[in-house]
């Protein structure tokens, strides 16, 4: 039989089930990576891994910024997860908020000059840690397929995913 496919019939099998298992090492060490890089974003950058993406997201988007609603969307957060978040970021002089230019009633937030200088310290410090701790243990000849594989199940998984309203 298939090592995919075993059949679970007791408590013991179910714990050693191999796709049990493996989908739970994934998880096991996306947290622990999870872990590790945020607690050095934090120590070293003053930005919590969840700030650090929504950095990204608005350093992606550009000008003139994006809607809380786009932020909320790209995080799956809800709209007031998000809000709280943003207001955070934008008491520590990350982002601000502005005007839409296509929506008077509209608000649009995006990066400060302190942002853009986060966003760019931060990513140095992020790309040295994922390649210390996420591409240094696997062998060099596996990290590109590795590397698409997780784009695949991420986008994967995205698509199944309903859309915020």
């Amino acid at each position: 039989m298939d090592e995919w496919a075993e059949e679970i019939s007791s408590p013991r099998e179910a714990a050693n089930n191999a796709l049990v298992l493996a989908f739970g090492r994934l998880q096991g060490a996306a947290n622990r990576l999870e872990y590790i890089l945020g607690r050095s974003l934090e120590l070293e950058c003053g930005v919590t891994h969840l700030m650090f993406e929504v950095l990204l997201i608005l350093g992606r988007a550009g000008e003139p910024g994006l809607s809380m609603r786009a932020v909320a969307q790209e995080q799956v957060l809800t709209t007031g997860g998000a809000t709280r978040l943003v207001d955070r970021m934008e008491a520590a002089g990350l982002v601000e908020r502005t005007e839409d230019p296509d929506d008077r009633r509209g608000r649009l937030v995006r990066l400060t000059p302190l942002g853009e200088e986060t966003t760019v310290r931060a990513s140095r410090l992020h790309v040295e840690n994922i390649r210390r701790y996420f591409l240094d243990p696997l062998p060099a000849e596996h990290r590109e397929r590795f590397a698409e594989d997780l784009r695949i199940l991420s986008h994967s998984a995205r698509d199944v995913l309903p859309r915020l309203p």
